[in-house]
């Protein structure tokens, strides 16, 4: 009986507050309420939230994409894995400041953000930033260290400029990109893309039931080593930071009117893309894994991949294949080992350079 009466109460206050979006409006105030149909545009323009369906589907998802670009490139996806089967929803923000998407002829919720709200919480509002960023904060204040959710924090396939990749150690937060299950089901996939912050921190694409897929090598005070052509480009910068309250890495555009996206697609393929306004199109930077020497531990222990070579797979140097059968057949899951035993008095070192640092999780 409480609920249908909560249900009710809801529902009248739809009816009254559901905003009149013929004026352009970036934010949501409290019980006010975007239904399907209609849309908010960031300040700028770049961005533009609402109800979509993909395409080959009749569900309906409320999702952020890019306004600015003829192709409406989604990014970001509330209610990903509860699709509506009409036109009945509508986002709303509560009087507490939490945003739901919800059946407004039943009043059946969908999704919820479940923010992190205090009773100093008075004002709350919903703003679509032209980052792509959907954040609620307190309407007074607009520092992004006080925001009290954000969708940056919650990615779908889609990491954005300006979003942290990586773990906040003091609320445990992870922010981890997972795919979607196929080009007309934005509900996650088999695949993620995380920051492992166990030994020295470092970027793992993972396949279904947690298998290591691609590792991104550990920071090297430029780029990660396993992506050695990206230290210096046009277009983006690279940051990564770790200290006692959070451990991530992120990325500045040179340019604000160059758009840039990494995407993590549904057959398991990082992408990173900028957006070419001549040709309308996106215009490819990197994609991950690209070639056997991109799979995780393809060569083993002591061993070094060459994709230039055949086969790829071939022992350091003053190392051999432990099955010399076993690799003769193409198989070198065995691994290297050492042609000499280290005796502590005459041992060297040798250089290797523009190769991946070994996985550091046990550093």
């Amino acid at each position: 009986m409480a609920e249908s009466l909560t249900k009710l109460a809801f529902l009248c206050c739809f009816c009254l507050f559901t905003l009149p979006f013929s004026h352009a409006s970036d934010s949501i105030l409290p019980n006010q309420s975007l239904p399907d149909g209609k849309f908010i545009v960031s300040s700028n323009g770049a961005f533009e939230m609402g109800f979509f369906s993909p395409d080959n589907s009749k569900n309906r998802f409320f999702g952020i994409w890019y306004k600015i670009i003829s192709t409406g490139t989604v990014v970001w996806v509330a209610n990903r894995d509860s699709p509506l089967n009409d036109t009945s929803g509508a986002l709303t923000l509560t009087q507490d400041g939490n945003l739901i998407v919800l059946n407004t002829t039943n009043g059946h919720v969908f999704w919820s953000s479940r923010g992190n709200y205090t009773s100093n919480t008075q004002n709350p509002v919903a703003q679509l930033l032209e980052s792509g960023n959907l954040v609620i904060r307190d309407a007074n204040d607009e520092n992004p260290g006080n925001y009290l959710w954000q969708s940056f924090d919650h990615p779908s396939d889609t990491a954005l400029p300006g979003m942290k990749m990586g773990k906040n150690l003091v609320t445990g937060l992870d922010r981890v990109l997972r795919s979607w299950k196929n080009g007309d089901d934005p509900s996650m996939g088999n695949y993620s893309y995380l920051l492992d912050s166990h030994g020295f921190p470092q970027l793992f694409l993972m396949g279904s039931g947690s298998v290591e897929r691609f590792r991104v090598g550990p920071w090297n005070g430029e780029t990660f080593s396993g992506t050695p052509t990206l230290k210096k480009n046009q277009i983006y910068t690279l940051e990564f930071v770790s200290n006692r309250e959070e451990i991530y890495y992120t990325v500045h555009t040179i340019n604000s009117s160059v758009f840039v996206r990494l995407v993590l697609n549904h057959s398991g393929h990082l992408e990173r893309s900028s957006w070419n306004h001549r040709t309308q199109a996106w215009t490819n930077i990197f994609t991950r894994p690209n070639g056997n020497c991109d799979n995780y531990r393809n060569c083993y222990g002591y061993g070094i991949c060459d994709i230039k070579s055949s086969p790829v797979c071939s022992c350091l140097d003053k190392f051999k294949p432990q099955n010399e059968e076993d690799w003769a057949g193409g198989d070198s899951s065995s691994g290297c080992v050492r042609r000499t035993p280290l005796n502590c008095t005459n041992d060297g070192f040798i250089k290797y350079s523009g190769v991946k640092l070994p996985d550091t999780r046990n550093s």
